[in-house]
């Protein structure tokens, strides 16, 4: 089974953006007394925007299953109020469901988290025990910044993360460590927060001792690990100057997808992290649209990449291209095992 790690839903149809435009316009306008739309959305207007989209893209590349999370740059925790952030992921996260309910043989669901900067992520977890226990998601997109683009709340090592981390333990449910949009006009969202924000994140992790306090936590590092597989030797010595452990033991605990938009990249990646910690993903239809001129092909289209690694093992590649995903993503292997009558393997 080919599992992809990584889907947003970036085509959602219009009420939900609808929705949000109210929300705002509250936000901005308290006294405005706006009625609430609601997110006005029907089953088929969901079957349009993916069977047109996301599903048929998925079938043309023979990719069997995708684990899909409401769109990563519409998150934007830094927008209004805790009671905005709540209502906004419940939103997001219940079309996620409707979704997945549509098409429970292509689609998996992974939640959002109602974030806010300067607040406690402990107000996260009602929301992610929702998402687990009562709509059968396997996973969380954890936004590491929620100022966006300012970077003003703590590290993802500091014991503010804690108490979000003791529930992820005890549902045994991963992170996508995934950064939402930028307001720092400094920073493009996707060339440079995103890349920034992956990158940030593992020299946390090499800094602190969060494995040692949680050791069957486990997150995902998105967009191919942003600079971490090219700049390997840096962390590696970075590691040893600072007295911290080989990178080899953190890689328990820490994942890499591969939405890397060429071939020498992907290449890289898998010479360099061990296979066995590589998830596939494409990110369709995410950051990077159109044709690669130099190749005919979507940039995104990240398995015709992988297919062409001649050298890498066919025990290998079958972990990287479903494997890792049914042991990181555990809820998710005992779903199909479900689903399936135990028939699945």
């Amino acid at each position: 089974m080919i599992i992809d790690c990584h889907g947003h839903y970036t085509t959602a149809p219009k009420g939900l953006a609808q929705f949000r435009d109210w929300q705002i316009s509250m936000d901005k306008d308290p006294q405005a007394k706006l009625p609430n739309p609601g997110v006005v959305v029907s089953d088929d207007e969901i079957r349009e925007s993916l069977e047109s989209n996301q599903l048929r893209i998925q079938k043309e590349r023979g990719i069997d299953l995708t684990l899909f999370s409401p769109r990563a740059g519409g998150m934007a925790h830094h927008v209004g109020n805790v009671p905005v952030s709540e209502s906004w992921t419940r939103q997001c996260n219940d079309l996620i469901y409707r979704a997945v309910s549509l098409y429970p043989d292509q689609l998996v669901g992974v939640c959002q988290l109602p974030q806010s900067p300067g607040v406690s992520p402990a107000n996260c977890i009602p929301e992610l025990v929702r998402c687990v226990e009562e709509l059968g998601f396997v996973g969380c997109n954890l936004n590491p910044d929620p100022t966006d683009g300012y970077w003003k709340d703590p590290p993802l090592t500091h014991r503010h993360w804690y108490p979000l981390y003791e529930k992820m333990a005890e549902l045994d449910v991963p992170a996508m460590v995934h950064t939402s949009c930028s307001c720092n006009p400094n920073f493009h969202f996707t060339g440079a927060h995103y890349i920034n924000g992956d990158t940030t994140a593992f020299m946390q992790f090499i800094e602190s001792d969060l494995f040692r306090d949680f050791p069957t936590l486990r997150f995902i590092i998105p967009h191919g690990g942003g600079a971490v597989p090219y700049h390997w030797g840096r962390y590696r010595g970075l590691a040893q100057n600072l007295g911290r452990p080989p990178l080899t033991t953190m890689l328990r605990n820490v994942f890499f997808d591969t939405c890397v938009y060429h071939q020498p990249g992907i290449e890289l990646l898998l010479q360099v992290i061990p296979h066995e910690n590589i998830l596939f993903a494409s990110e369709i239809i995410g950051a990077v649209k159109g044709i690669d001129p130099q190749t005919g092909f979507n940039y995104d289209d990240t398995k015709r990449y992988i297919d062409a690694v001649d050298w890498l093992p066919s025990d290998a590649r079958a972990q990287v291209m479903g494997g890792n995903a049914l042991r990181v993503f555990s809820r998710l292997a005992k779903q199909l095992q479900s689903q399936t009558g135990g028939k699945f393997s």
